[in-house]
């Protein structure tokens, strides 16, 4: 089968029935007049692409991927993925510098870490970022996320590797870019969290998940990246460890876009991919584990659902973890894009839509004027902390924070040697 009949079959963009009700979601096409919509972009270019590339638009650009059209679809097609193999297919813009360096989270981490509080002080200048504005079109009223000296690979093995072997439970940890970079606290709050259910912490040999490869146009590198971790996870599998993250943006993409992007087989593992929201809830549902919370925790909590959160159906996890802690009120927003999207709102092109998509949200963040908001993906969190000034929370450092560990070491019955 030829990747243009496995693109019909797969897709499957016959089924659209033209509500054109994904127009109606994406919110692209509310703030951008040059995006010509998830409709006419996905299944109705679809229908002209097969019969000659001419009809490719590189207006398809604008696409956020955030998967809203396809959450919206009553028909299940899958309408964004249409439109980034489109791009893989037949664009002829190469990636340039500005591309190559946001998407290579990983690479750039590992440049920056020796030279961190240099590195954060210089991109946090006025000439810094109109230098970065007019040479690659970064747009100079982006904040960078800051990068941390010390990442959290280094403390796990200083501080918490030796000990892991001494539960009952093991759980494989896809950390991410932006946990060994720019967030530590999120996966020390992960390891803080498993050990006390009774479940030690492997690393993997992970790749970046490839999501800012695939949003830049770098389908190679994306493509190496998701064969090496397909690698990784089946061994992880074969030895009977479920493969967990606390990035939703991460999970999403190396279950689904793997395979219906960039034609990465990971039927072997994709059922072991998970949140740590959805693994941590299941185990308390089903009597496996207990969680006991400090009574003197208090917190009011807005909670955000990501995109990709969305598209997997998975807050409702998350939401039962929150309302389990006596102490939180917690708020759920309503449904709406943060408009970062990864690399898309760091562009300049972009960023007044990526703005303005997020309005709406910033808005009711700071009429609900929360402790902080609550968000499985950290470029959402990026996005708000930005332009709201609240902070923004992974789950996981929240059930941290409320945790009474030693009551839920006890509790199940968990010994460490």
């Amino acid at each position: 089968m030829t990747m243009q009949e496995r693109n019909i079959s797969f897709n499957n963009f016959e089924q659209c029935i033209k509500c054109t009700i994904c127009t109606v979601y994406c919110p692209v096409v509310a703030v951008n007049p040059n995006y010509p919509g998830p409709k006419q972009a996905g299944p109705d270019g679809e229908r002209l692409r097969l019969k000659d590339k001419f009809f490719f638009d590189e207006n398809l650009k604008y696409c956020m991927n955030c998967k809203r059209c396809e959450v919206a679809c009553p028909s299940g097609v899958k309408i964004a993925d249409l439109i980034h193999s489109a791009r893989r297919r037949y664009s002829s813009k190469s990636p340039g510098l500005r591309e190559v360096i946001l998407a290579n989270t990983d690479a750039m981490g590992k440049l920056a870490r020796p030279f961190a509080p240099i590195v954060n002080s210089v991109m946090a200048t006025s000439p810094t970022k109109s230098v970065m504005d007019s040479i690659l079109s970064i747009d100079k009223h982006r904040t960078f996320p800051k990068y941390q000296g010390k990442g959290f690979i280094g403390w796990f093995r200083k501080e918490a590797q030796a000990r892991q072997e001494s539960y009952p439970h093991k759980v494989a940890f896809f950390h991410g870019c932006s946990t060994e970079f720019q967030h530590p606290e999120i996966g020390k709050a992960f390891v803080k969290v498993m050990n006390a259910i009774g479940f030690g912490v492997k690393l993997l040999d992970e790749e970046c998940c490839g999501v800012a490869m695939i949003s830049n146009g770098l389908w190679k590198s994306a493509s190496k990246h998701a064969g090496h971790n397909v690698k990784v996870f089946t061994e992880a599998v074969n030895d009977g460890l479920p493969i967990v993250g606390v990035s939703s943006t991460c999970i999403f993409t190396m279950r689904d876009e793997y395979p219906d992007v960039l034609e990465v087989d990971n039927s072997a593992v994709r059922d072991s991919l998970t949140l740590a929201e959805k693994f941590i809830f299941e185990k308390v549902d089903s009597g496996e584990i207990k969680l006991v919370f400090r009574p003197d925790y208090r917190a009011r909590i807005a909670y955000h659902v990501p995109c990709h959160m969305e598209k997997l159906g998975w807050s409702i996890f998350t939401k039962a973890l929150m309302k389990m802690i006596p102490g939180v009120s917690m708020t759920v927003m309503d449904s709406a894009c943060c408009g970062m999207a990864g690399t898309y709102g760091f562009k300049k092109e972009n960023y007044h839509y990526s703005q303005e998509i997020g309005r709406p949200l910033f808005d009711q963040i700071k009429s609900l004027s929360p402790d902080f908001v609550c968000c499985e993906c950290e470029t959402c969190k990026w996005q708000i902390e930005m332009s709201t000034g609240y902070d923004v929370l992974n789950p996981i450092q929240i059930l941290a924070e409320a945790l009474d560990v030693e009551a839920t070491t006890k509790a199940n019955g968990v010994t460490v040697k």
